[in-house]
């Protein structure tokens, strides 16, 4: 293989942030920017600041991501990492497909509904 191969290039990448604990939620129902709004609020801070935050967050997000980064913390545990060190060290959010919907509106005419998701990710390292 070349030296600037592709292939060669992804597997370096992966092989530098094998030690962090990750989580990932797809197809969530709720948009990009409300998840968003939530995730800004986590990022960076201790694993307990972030379960205190995202427990008195009147948002549906929260909720969520409340339970993506207990499954995060459970990974750590797995990966033999100290859940007192543990911080979020990267946590954003990918749009996903939109359901569309038709709501019918007077004379004949519709209102095109869209319903989006997005994908979560939360990625765990120690200090």
């Amino acid at each position: 293989m070349a030296k600037g191969h592709r292939s060669q290039i992804k597997r370096e990448r992966n092989e530098v942030k094998d030690n962090r604990a990750k989580a990932k939620l797809s197809y969530a129902r709720v948009s990009v920017q409300k998840a968003c709004f939530v995730l800004d609020a986590i990022r960076g801070k201790d694993v307990k600041t972030a379960l205190g935050i995202l427990a008195y967050s009147p948002r549906y997000a929260s909720t969520l991501i409340e339970k993506l980064l207990k499954s995060a913390i459970a990974n750590a545990e797995v990966k033999n990492m100290d859940p007192d060190k543990l911080y979020i060290e990267e946590c954003y959010a990918n749009q996903g497909p939109i359901m569309k919907r038709i709501q019918p509106r007077a004379r004949g005419t519709a209102y095109r509904i869209e319903k989006r998701m997005c994908h979560i990710t939360i990625v765990l390292n120690e200090r």
